[in-house]
């Protein structure tokens, strides 16, 4: 069960960072009020912190989050943006999660390579 706390716990820093940068965009692009950067900059900050909670080292944490990342963008593409992903985003977004499962689950062995 660690493993799904883990990955959980990557979608919900992923979904904050996402927001995080969606409302400052949201108010430079598309004309919204300037009050949205207050909870941007605080998603934000709760990313910075949600990034702290990991339990393994922090390169590791952040090269295996990006693959989390990519695989929550494309959602967001499809559930905010309301555009439809293309059989491409879903195998790229894919990839990217089998890159993060290697990254943070494989065997661990003391020692250089």
């Amino acid at each position: 069960m660690p493993e799904l706390k883990t990955i959980g716990l990557f979608f919900i820093t992923a979904i904050a960072e996402i927001v995080g940068c969606y409302l400052p965009y949201l108010w430079l692009r598309e004309g919204k009020t300037i009050w949205l950067l207050v909870p941007g900059a605080l998603s934000l900050a709760a990313f910075a912190w949600l990034l702290s909670l990991h339990p393994t080292a922090a390169g590791r944490v952040y090269a295996a989050y990006g693959g989390v990342y990519i695989f929550t963008a494309i959602l967001w593409l499809w559930a905010v943006d309301g555009i439809r992903p293309t059989v491409w985003d879903f195998v790229g977004s894919s990839v990217a999660i089998l890159g993060m499962a290697i990254i943070m689950f494989a065997p661990r062995q003391a020692g250089p390579l």
